[in-house]
């Protein structure tokens, strides 16, 4: 089965500049505990809402200065949406991942896949992937 066909596909994108308090505000409207980070159309990072607390709240940081860029992970792991979702399976294990991002063949952001999604279609992948997901932790 091809990632295309399980993935999210309302995937928020937010600028680098976008200020802390407005990325909480946009998790808590959407019901999301994820962000992509997009400049000029490309991915230029991710936030979680763990990101917020840890580097954000956390840091000590003045929160009304707090830019996306500032707590965002830079290191960005993607698939094709043409991906089998063996694969992606296989790759989120392998890069200990919960999410990944799906990209075009022009490298822009089209979807998102969770562990809850590739579980759904491949079981036993999934279990593979969550426990060295959790064993790494």
């Amino acid at each position: 089965m091809k990632v295309s066909e399980i993935m999210t596909t309302n995937v928020e994108c937010v600028a680098p500049d976008t200020g802390v308090r407005e990325l909480a505000d946009k998790m808590k409207t959407l019901d999301v505990g994820f962000l992509a980070v997009c400049e000029n159309e490309r991915i230029a990072g991710t936030i979680t809402d763990r990101d917020l607390v840890i580097r954000g709240v956390a840091g000590g940081r003045d929160i009304a200065s707090v830019k996306a860029s500032d707590v965002m992970t830079k290191h960005v792991h993607w698939c094709s949406e043409s991906d089998d979702t063996k694969d992606v399976a296989k790759k989120m294990r392998d890069k200990e991942v919960r999410r990944m991002l799906i990209l075009d063949e022009h490298k822009h952001l089209v979807g998102v896949v969770s562990i809850g999604d590739i579980s759904k279609v491949e079981e036993s992948e999934s279990g593979k992937t969550l426990k060295d997901i959790a064993e790494a932790a």
